[in-house]
């Protein structure tokens, strides 16, 4: 783990952890993608919401884990779960990010994963690790256009998911 401060992954939002207290504004800000989760697993409830906040990689511990949304005053702008130091220590691992229905197509996803990527380099991170759904044409665009090359495919229940990587060094 490399220590990252949540609150300067990016300049221009202020970021905090989302927790339980959150969990209405998620699950209500998330129904409202549905693309996401045709391509997902069908779907989301307050409960997968919640369980979401604490789930970790095998091997890892919930201080790895940030799951944090991106505001502008009271504008939920994104939601990102980042693990600090998986699978290695110098790899953190974006396993969910969502940028606000209103605001895609705009660059602004673009631009917090630009951030984002920028401070985790200036901690010694040497790349960033995700998976991207195969079947969802917006995810494999974004992911391909924002640096990110395939690495494997990986068979799971909900499909075939693509492990993907960005070199930071």
């Amino acid at each position: 783990m490399k220590n990252v401060q949540i609150e300067k992954l990016s300049d221009p939002y202020t970021i905090r952890r989302l927790t339980d207290a959150d969990v209405p504004l998620l699950y209500a800000w998330m129904l409202r993608n549905d693309q996401y989760f045709r391509y997902c697993g069908g779907g989301t409830t307050p409960e997968r919401v919640r369980q979401d906040l604490t789930l970790c990689p095998p091997g890892t511990a919930l201080a790895q884990k940030h799951y944090v949304g991106f505001f502008d005053e009271d504008t939920l702008v994104a939601v990102m779960d980042l693990i600090d130091g998986y699978p290695d220590a110098d790899t953190a691992f974006i396993g969910f990010f969502m940028v606000n229905k209103d605001l895609q197509g705009q660059g602004t996803g673009t631009a917090i994963v630009h951030d984002v990527l920028a401070a985790l380099r200036a901690l010694g991170y040497t790349a960033v690790r995700l998976g991207i759904d195969k079947e969802n044409p917006q995810s494999n665009h974004f992911w391909r256009k924002n640096g990110f090359a395939v690495l494997r495919e990986a068979a799971q229940e909900r499909g075939i998911v693509l492990l993907a990587e960005r070199r930071l060094a």
